[in-house]
């Protein structure tokens, strides 16, 4: 267990997190925030880098400010 998902209740996003989240990871739900959550729940690996975290779970890599628990981003991970 590491301090994301201690955390992981507290973890939110922006309105602009919403929209480059939707974006980036061609997603279509209502909560982006749970969707995140549920997904760094499933992670394969979480890395402390700096002042983020990443979580990499199910072909994507979701970054959280470490400090303000907030969802940054989110990335589909290229292949090859």
């Amino acid at each position: 267990m590491n301090d994301l998902n201690e955390n992981i209740e507290k973890l939110h996003t922006t309105e602009l997190g919403v929209v480059r989240i939707k974006k980036n990871l061609s997603l279509d739900v209502e909560n982006v925030a749970e969707w995140c959550k549920e997904t760094i729940k499933q992670a394969d690996t979480t890395i402390k880098r700096g002042k983020n975290w990443y979580a990499y779970s199910k072909g994507v890599v979701i970054t959280i400010n470490a400090r303000s628990n907030t969802i940054i981003t989110a990335h589909k991970i290229k292949m090859g």
